[in-house]
This record gives C-alpha cells, sequence and structure tokens, in this order.
C-alpha cells in the first residue's frame, strides 16, 4: 500500500522538524553566550534566509501597505518573543520551556476568534483547555 502525502503534509513535518531543530539549538548555544548575542546571531542567520529568497524572487519583492505593516510586526513581534524565549532558555530546562512555549498558538486562536470571528468548536475549547492545564503542569 502507497501513502500518497498532500504537498503540505509534507511541508508541515519538514515545519515541525526545522522548529524542533530551532527549539535545541538555541540551548546549546546559550551554553556558551548569553541571550542578546545569541538573538544578534540568530538574526544574521534570518537575514541570510531572507536574502535567499530575496534572490530567488528577483529581487522583486510584492508590495501592499496593510501586508508591509503587518509583516513588519510579525518581525517585532517574533524577535521580541524570541529574545524572551532565549531568556527563558537560558534559565530554564528545554524540554520544558520549548514545550511551554510551544503553546502560542492558544494566543492566535483568541485573537483570530474575537477578532476575525472564526469559531472555536466544543473540541477545540476542550483542547484550549488542556493545553492551559497542561502549561499549569509544565510550570510546576
Amino acid at each position: 500500500m502507497v501513502l500518497k502525502m498532500d504537498e503540505w503534509f509534507i511541508f508541515a513535518l519538514v515545519a515541525i522538524l526545522l522548529w524542533g531543530l530551532w527549539g535545541f539549538f538555541p540551548k546549546l548555544a546559550s551554553n556558551y553566550l548569553e541571550s542578546k548575542s545569541l538573538l544578534v546571531y540568530e538574526v544574521l542567520g534570518v537575514a541570510l534566509m531572507g536574502f535567499i529568497i530575496f534572490a530567488s524572487i528577483g529581487f522583486k519583492p510584492q508590495f501592499h501597505t496593510k501586508g508591509f505593516i503587518f509583516a513588519l510586526l510579525t518581525g517585532i513581534a517574533g524577535t521580541s518573543g524570541l529574545l524572551f524565549f532565549l531568556w527563558a532558555l537560558s534559565k530554564g530546562r528545554a524540554s520544558v520551556v520549548v514545550t511551554m512555549t510551544a503553546l502560542y498558538p492558544l494566543v492566535t486562536i483568541v485573537l483570530a476568534s474575537l477578532i476575525l470571528k472564526e469559531p472555536i468548536t466544543f473540541k477545540q475549547g476542550i483542547g484550549i483547555i488542556f493545553a492551559l492545564i497542561s502549561m499549569i503542569l509544565l510550570a510546576g
């Protein structure tokens, strides 16, 4: 039997793998660098990837004012969150910090529900409750 996977599923699996490494490598780096220096070097890695993507589209990015503003806010929020993640990781156990901070979709779910009016199903609500319980158990 041949299992046919949709393209999005393969991309999602690669993202999980890469994000797993993204959560693991900083713990190793924090053994040698303080958090702010680590952030600077990580941002250089982001800039390198940005340049590669920029080159792949022929140095002609699409532009829309609102899209640009939200993308800029994404970078600010992500980098600021990353700094706090690195501070937490330098003081805590990687297995706990990475797992707890991986619950960030809860914020997205609440914002999507409140602002975008996306409904939360009963099953999803139960999942949110379990996620909050897991955060309490992890932190304790």
